[in-house]
């Protein structure tokens, strides 16, 4: 297996970079046809020279690692879903919510794609920390 340089823990993925993530991360090391094809069901389609370059270039900065024992390179994420995912969420809240978790969930209560179904949840997640049980 080659891996890139370790920088990841320094290096926050751009957004097709973290599409390429989301990927690996929910079906395990891949190759780049698969990740390809994948990432064009969900989005609109890009060249597979594209996605290619890519994931070489995530390699490089230490994002994934490449195995080359075989004739298909098989591509592994080398950063933690749920670390990445805090450090975005992190970040997120800082830039749109000055920080304010409340401001945040506030915001997603009155946001018109929050369904009916996420509202219970949410009220039920209240109440629990409410109660005191989590």
């Amino acid at each position: 297996m080659k891996a890139g340089k370790d920088k990841n823990a320094s290096q926050f993925p751009t957004r097709s970079e973290m599409d390429v993530l989301q990927v690996l991360w929910a079906h395990g090391p891949s190759t780049v046809r698969f990740v390809h094809d994948t990432l064009n069901t969900q989005k609109e389609t890009v060249q597979y020279t594209s996605t290619l370059k890519l994931m070489q270039v995530m390699a490089e900065k230490g994002m994934l690692s490449r195995d080359e024992s075989s004739m298909k390179h098989i591509y592994h994420p080398l950063m933690e879903e749920e670390k990445t995912k805090g450090r975005a969420l992190g970040k997120f809240l800082d830039t749109m919510y000055d920080g304010s978790v409340s401001n945040l969930v506030m915001a997603l209560m009155e946001n018109e794609k929050t369904s009916d179904k996420e509202m219970k949840v949410l009220r039920e997640i209240a109440a629990k920390l409410n109660t005191g049980k989590k």
